[in-house]
């Protein structure tokens, strides 16, 4: 903690570091799912395949998985503010160059910008919030930002569907770079001071080198499938991997803290937990996107407002169940949502040609209450199970965990919909096979959350 901090009021500081941490949390999911609602679109001018669209989402997964564990170390290292003036700035030139796509590679290629933007986001605004505020409002704190996660959420794709109906998908990328510019303006004029955590060190290289090849090869193999030598590519990705682990084990200052990750059950179990229900979740709205446009016949903007049904939950009830997760322990709070997303994916799998809103929207309802039950909970247990010096590493691991499990949920659709569907448009005469996709892959979901519910119920309490 540097003197300028020191000589700082800590409310003031609070305040406005809260303010600058909550708007970023918003913003950034609201260009991630405003993009899942413009997919066909983009899909039209650009005459893309049911595969190639899954990398919309997917290479922007894959940038941020492979660069939030380095993020999060070089936040302790050089101070995590100016890690965030790097992920505005990276962030906004992403999505510029995004807007002036002029074919998918383009695009693709400006998803992984806006991902390495959003790992630096990710592993620096949270730790600097717990690093200025004490423990008894940690639980507060983060139902705040993880609220504003959600309203980000749930803004998408209304916001996504309103632009491409009228404007452009375009757009989607565009509104976000006032608001970024505005941020890197009071970031520099009013948040006074620097957090730092194990000054001193090195960075490991070496590490950040083959984590990022094994995660880039394990996910690149799984997006191949049902080719051969995608076996190869993502038997080789997990052999990196466990390289990884294995050196990690022997380096002075590493990059991954393994004594952290499995010496400590509390954070491992509910890592392990936010993991596996990521991966049952995240692909969630990209599937209920194709299911409500092409099979239901809906235009984007009204199957925007469909899909805010999920996330106007979460940003609703996210700040009291963060409150509440300071008073009551957190791994019953958490399971508790975990049943409630086990239910909602196992009755969204069951949807068909002929099913109602009436039906749907319950179940979306049902799966955001769940996760805001889960979600804020779980990262307060997080936080809580480590020492303050330690933040910047757990940021990182937290926000791999969350990636990691989002960037699974895109393979396995990528891998059903090239198995069943193959590298073809979408077109009426497929639509029998998309809704079979679709229900398969919830049914997968369904799995995964109940993974996640033991894993959960398995970690140990907090208080």
């Amino acid at each position: 903690m540097s003197a300028a901090e020191s000589s700082e009021q800590p409310d003031s500081r609070g305040r406005i570091a809260l303010l600058l941490v909550c708007t970023t949390s918003f913003i950034t999911p609201l260009m991630l799912s405003g993009v899942n609602v413009a997919i066909p679109a983009i899909a039209d001018e650009f005459h893309a395949d049911a595969v190639l669209l899954s990398w919309i989402p997917t290479a922007y997964l894959l940038s941020t998985a492979i660069c939030l564990l380095p993020a999060g170390r070089l936040g302790d290292l050089v101070g995590r503010k100016r890690l965030y003036l790097s992920g505005l700035a990276v962030m906004a030139a992403g999505s510029a160059l995004a807007a002036l796509s002029t074919d998918i590679s383009f695009l693709l290629a400006c998803r992984v910008i806006q991902g390495l933007g959003t790992s630096l986001l990710a592993t620096s605004g949270v730790p600097m919030l717990v690093s200025i505020f004490p423990s008894r409002r940690r639980g507060s704190v983060v139902g705040m930002t993880t609220a504003s996660v959600y309203s980000g959420l749930t803004g998408g794709p209304l916001i996504g569907g309103l632009c491409t109906e009228y404007l452009s998908w375009r757009a989607i990328f565009l509104i976000n770079i006032p608001i970024l510019l505005i941020l890197i303006a009071v970031t520099l004029k009013k948040l006074y001071g620097e957090w730092t955590g194990d000054t001193g060190q090195r960075f490991d290289y070496r590490g950040a080198l083959i984590f990022g090849l094994g995660i880039g090869t394990l996910i690149y193999g799984l997006s191949l499938l049902p080719a051969l030598h995608s076996v190869w590519l993502v038997v080789l990705g997990l052999v990196l991997l466990a390289t990884f682990f294995q050196v990690e084990k022997r380096v002075t200052d590493p990059l991954l803290d393994v004594r952290l990750l499995f010496g400590n059950r509390l954070f491992l179990f509910s890592s392990l937990a936010a993991l596996f229900l990521y991966s049952a979740s995240f692909g969630l709205s990209y599937l209920m996107s194709l299911y409500l446009q092409y099979i239901k016949g809906m235009s984007p903007d009204m199957a925007g407002m469909v899909l805010m049904s999920q996330p106007v939950m979460m940003a609703t009830l996210s700040p009291f169940t963060g409150r509440l997760s300071d008073r009551i322990e957190p791994r019953l709070l958490a399971s508790a949502g975990l049943v409630l997303n086990t239910t909602g994916y196992f009755l969204l799998s069951r949807s068909g040609m002929d099913t109602t809103l009436v039906y749907l929207i319950p179940c979306l309802f049902t799966t955001g209450i769940g996760f805001s039950l889960f979600s804020s909970p779980n990262i307060n247990a997080i936080f809580g199970s480590v020492r303050r010096e330690q933040l910047g590493i757990a940021s990182g691991i937290t926000g791999s965990v969350r990636v990691l499990g989002q960037m699974f949920s895109m393979a396995i659709i990528t891998a059903i919909f090239a198995l069943n569907m193959g590298r073809v448009q979408i077109t009426p005469a497929l639509y029998p096979d998309l809704l079979h996709n679709v229900q398969v892959c919830l049914m997968i979901s369904t799995g995964l959350a109940v993974t996640a519910l033991l894993f959960s119920l398995s970690r140990g309490d907090l208080h």
